[in-house]
């Protein structure tokens, strides 16, 4: 969003708004490999390589360095030496945090605002959209991508070798067992899903992914001159989604924990931990260190009934509570201008996109309708943000809150609608955000019991809530009632984001999409040459974006919705 986007707030509102030094060990899982000349070779300027590092499903309290139980020196280290980013967002759930990190773009503006894409689903990231790998394709980088992708593959059209990327090896489909492979969408609905570029990669299984895709991207590093072209690595852990596995070694020395679901995730995550130091130290044997960046991000906040902790924020994945959308988040690398520090910038995930096209020394100006920022400057330098506001979503197909109406919005907003908005220091949330409780890291064997699905399903009897982030980052304090002025402004911002919103992309599931039909593995079933006929099912009934009108399928959309976004998902 640009900044004249902003127009409408006043002056007043916009104040109220608040507007290596380092010895590595080696790696354990080293390979080995034969070094290239590339190293003795003299220096050819170029834009630095990137190397983009998702985790999945890490919570906010799982790294050391927010006070955790999990051990994770290669993480903090990394972030001690680079740039923390206290005050980054994601999105609650996989596939829109994937797609605005791809496509620098509010899911509003590519119609998968709402849920996820699953594996049977006619649906992709739209074919209009150019990707952030096409545009550093552009800029002269050769652009690869390890691990889960989760961005739609019913045509081949859709597949990262189509969207950007050189080179894929990883796996399509939300979840898959990580040494077979297997992906299930339901019972008896299971397929294989690992592939190499377009194809399936039969006879790779077996080898734990979290180590089959780091010792993939230790092959492109030493395969690639970092001398000749600059290089953009996207690795896309699997890791920490369940089902929950993990080698043994790695849960040895978290045996003293006595909740085995947050065992077993401890173990997960320290061999993330050990998978990047693998991949930093590949950086540096190869002779790209001194020119590159490296980025970490999480997609989305932990699930605590999988072991993960958001503590002590609230709420968790899948929920627009700052457990569900505050992120972990950091930037390591010689480059740096300022290093060594936290920084209170607001970041959000779409701003990758211009940040890393503009390092590239391309210009993203040239992709229109962005909805991230440059940060470089914020980040490196120490600079003013130039992103005042994120709009966390708009999701008119989520559960209306029963409470909500658009007299409890002021005549503005329907607050029965799921959306949430960041301005400033302000937070408002509207409809049923989600999960809403504190829930501290799970240490007891029994733990969430029996009281966790009674909990979870209570009803909110409001519909709008402010919090003051700044002041109160655990969202303790609503004060809606007391600043009905703030209330007000944001729900005007919604109503503008609203209008600028495309109708929602969430076709129903596509029994050709059924693995049985494609030798027992996940994969296009959709020809390139056949049309998509897309039934909205979503419409805006006025261009106020007070009135909305669902189509007749919409009692299914919740059904599934619900059981997607339930306490497993």
């Amino acid at each position: 969003m640009a900044v004249s986007a902003l127009t409408g707030f006043s002056v007043v509102s916009l104040l109220s708004l608040g507007y290596l030094s380092w010895d590595f060990m080696r790696p354990n899982q080293v390979e080995n490999e034969s070094v290239p000349n590339f190293r003795d070779r003299s220096p050819v300027p170029h834009p630095p390589h990137i190397i983009f590092i998702m985790t999945d499903d890490q919570g906010f309290n799982d790294i050391g360095y927010h006070g955790s139980d999990i051990q994770t020196p290669t993480l903090d280290k990394l972030a001690a030496d680079g740039v923390k980013l206290e005050n980054y967002y994601i999105q609650p759930i996989c596939t829109p945090s994937r797609s605005q990190l791809i496509t620098g773009r509010y899911q509003i503006h590519t119609g998968l605002q709402h849920s996820i894409i699953r594996p049977r689903q006619p649906n992709c990231l739209p074919f209009d959209q150019v990707t952030l790998p096409q545009r550093l394709q552009e800029a002269g980088y050769s652009t690869h991508m390890v691990g889960k992708w989760h961005l739609g593959f019913y045509k081949k059209e859709c597949l990262p070798t189509r969207r950007g990327f050189d080179s894929y090896f990883g796996s399509l489909t939300g979840s898959v067992d990580y040494y077979t492979y297997k992906s299930c969408d339901g019972p008896g609905m299971c397929g294989f899903d690992l592939h190499e570029g377009e194809t399936v990669a039969w006879g790779q299984g077996g080898k734990y992914s979290t180590h089959l895709y780091t010792q993939r991207v230790r092959k492109i590093l030493a395969a690639h001159d970092p001398q000749a072209q600059p290089l953009f690595i996207y690795l896309s852990f699997q890791a920490v989604h369940t089902p929950l596995q993990s080698p043994r070694e790695y849960i040895y020395p978290y045996r003293g924990l006595g909740n085995v679901a947050r065992r077993k995730y401890a173990a997960m995550v320290s061999a993330v931990d050990e998978a990047v130091r693998n991949v930093t130290y590949a950086l540096r044997k190869y002779g790209y260190y001194q020119n590159s960046v490296i980025i970490f991000s999480t997609d989305n906040g932990g699930q605590p009934f999988s072991g993960g902790s958001n503590w002590p924020l609230r709420g968790r994945k899948g929920t627009y509570w700052e457990g569900g959308v505050r992120g972990l988040g950091f930037v390591h690398s010689p480059l740096l201008r300022h290093k060594r520090r936290v920084s209170k910038a607001l970041v959000h995930i779409t701003d990758w996109y211009p940040t890393l096209v503009g390092l590239a020394g391309g210009n993203a100006s040239q992709t229109e309708g962005l909805d991230g920022y440059d940060m470089w400057g914020a980040i490196s330098e120490e600079k003013e943000s130039p992103r005042l506001e994120i709009l966390h979503n708009i999701d008119p197909l989520y559960n209306p809150a029963r409470s909500g109406s658009l007299q409890s919005g002021y005549g503005i907003w329907n607050t029965a609608i799921q959306a949430s908005i960041r301005a400033g220091d302000w937070k408002l949330l509207t409809g049923d955000p989600g999960y809403g409780d504190w829930t501290p890291p799970p240490m007891l064997p029994g733990f969430p019991g029996s009281w966790w699905n009674l909990e979870r399903h209570l009803e909110p009897q409001k519909s709008v809530w402010l919090f003051n982030i700044s002041g109160d980052p655990y969202e303790r304090y609503d004060l809606a009632e007391q600043r009905p002025d703030v209330v007000k402004e944001l729900l005007a911002r919604l109503v503008f984001y609203n209008r600028t919103s495309v109708p929602v992309r969430y076709p129903s599931e596509d029994p050709r999409g059924d693995p049985d039909l494609n030798e027992g593995a996940w994969g296009p079933w959709v020809g390139d040459e056949e049309e998509d006929h897309w039934n909205g099912v979503y419409h805006k009934k006025t261009k106020d974006g007070k009135k909305y009108k669902l189509s007749k399928t919409k009692s299914f959309f919740r059904r599934l919705n619900t059981r997607i976004m339930s306490n497993r998902i």
